[in-house]
């Protein structure tokens, strides 16, 4: 993209769209109801497109586009999540470590329930984290209770606090981010404004900093080692990638690729050390009763959880007008058994020989994954994100505007989603894959960086 207009010729212009991003993110982080649809949506869709004007207009300018994006981040130090949730059991995970307990030996109603308050709030994140929380045990991997034991450690007591610190660890997190996915684009001959398409995006900003997911994290070891592997540093990668999925499990679908990647020897050793340390960070809370309750928590998300699903519920459907039932059970597991055939096939079929083509396949098989999902809540789309700026695809940037439909699930008293509106979330969404991926067939094009220049954002 060539900017049509510098900062000293257009002052006012750019001010006056930092002001107003501002202004935006103060009224999203503490005037905001997540049932307030339509100012939910009016909002989203205003940051994105000052967002976008802001990086056409200083694309040039990285410095300046860094400073805007952490400006953007520091308005939500002092703000309560308020489109998620999740947050308030990240409190409770860290509290209980911080007390001696193990988090994966107990659910919030086994106290509760016996009217015994184990740590600092404990009414209060009980009520707060709902239900659905309260009754399972926890699935967030040992580097995601150890940010939530900070936080309890910096923030004894309040709800506040542990806010604060996690939110500093999330903006720290996309600060490496930002640092190695630079890296990674200079070596990939990719302009080094494209990482603010992750960077500044109002998705990112809103999900991880304001909400305070975690992928953050997950993603700034996921770059560093992508990064590593591409410097070929793959045993610093190898413990990069290790960390990344213990924040967050999902960087597993692509080991395939990655052992293929480095063939059969060092393939296998990124593998084991990614294994034996993950093995050891888990140590300190193993035992016959957490390889239980976590195999069954994370059972869950393929057999009984649903949310803003799309192949799904088309499947469901079907499902539902042969038996009459939901037929979650049976289709969820099918449905994970397919995205392995597919790994296993495009792991088997395809070249691998260049870190563009891993990035591409990387980007695909997650992609696949999450149409399939049973459960794709809005925060997961951001690794989709972080692939598209190194690929050049367009759909995960269509996603992350898209995305925002599944909160009006939030609208209705009983929280039930309207298929229309998945719907018309996933229809620009396909619409732009199958144009990218399907009509195009960008894989294995030999001027692949002139191709991503060409027909990037």
């Amino acid at each position: 993209m060539t900017a049509k207009y510098s900062v000293k010729k257009t002052p006012i212009i750019w001010i006056s769209l930092f002001l107003s991003l501002i202004l935006l993110y103060t009224i999203f982080g503490y005037h905001l109801e997540r049932t307030e649809y339509f100012k939910l949506i009016s909002l989203y869709v205003a940051l994105f497109f000052v967002s976008f004007k802001i990086v056409q207009l200083n694309n040039k300018n990285i410095n300046l586009l860094l400073i805007i994006s952490l400006l953007a981040r520091f308005v939500f130090l002092m703000a309560i999540p308020n489109l998620s949730q999740d947050f308030y059991r990240f409190i409770w995970d860290g509290r209980m470590i911080f007390e001696g307990f193990n988090p994966y030996l107990h659910t919030p109603d086994s106290f509760l329930l016996k009217g015994i308050f184990p740590v600092a709030d404990a009414q209060i994140l009980y009520n707060k984290m709902g239900p659905l929380s309260a009754s399972h045990f926890t699935n967030y991997p040992p580097v995601s209770q150890f940010c939530y034991y900070v936080a309890a450690l910096f923030a004894k007591n309040s709800i506040l606090g542990p806010v604060i610190v996690m939110r500093i660890l999330i903006i720290l997190a996309d600060l490496m981010t930002f640092y190695f996915g630079s890296k990674l684009l200079k070596n990939l001959n990719l302009p080094a404004h494209y990482i603010f398409w992750y960077i500044l995006n109002p998705f990112i900003i809103i999900e991880l900093t304001g909400n305070l997911h975690f992928e953050g994290v997950m993603i700034c070891f996921f770059v560093m080692s992508l990064y590593l592997l591409q410097k070929l540093k793959w045993q610093w990668a190898a413990v990069a990638f290790s960390l990344s999925v213990a924040t967050k499990l999902i960087p597993l679908i692509f080991l395939p690729f990655i052992f293929k990647y480095l063939k059969l020897k060092k393939g296998f050793m990124f593998c084991a050390i990614v294994g034996l340390l993950n093995i050891a960070l888990f140590l300190p809370f193993i035992s016959s009763e957490f390889i239980t309750n976590y195999a069954e928590t994370v059972g869950l998300w393929f057999k009984n959880f649903e949310f803003n699903a799309s192949l799904f519920n088309i499947a469901k459907s079907i499902g539902f007008n042969i038996t009459g039932h939901n037929e979650i059970k049976l289709i969820g597991p099918i449905m994970a058994v397919l995205v392995i055939i597919y790994i296993a096939i495009t792991t088997y079929k395809s070249p691998l020989k260049h870190m563009r083509q891993l990035l591409i396949h990387m980007l695909l098989v997650i992609t696949i994954y999450y149409f399939m999902a049973t459960t794709v809540h809005p925060w997961y789309v951001s690794l989709l994100l972080i692939l598209a700026v190194f690929t050049g695809y367009k759909f995960p940037l269509v996603w992350s505007l898209s995305i925002i439909l599944s909160y009006l699930a939030y609208a209705s008293s009983d929280n039930t989603e309207n298929l229309w509106v998945i719907a018309l979330e996933y229809i620009p969404v396909y619409a732009t894959f199958i144009y990218e991926v399907i009509l195009k067939k960008p894989i294995g094009n030999t001027n692949y960086t002139q191709q991503i220049s060409e027909h990037s954002v």
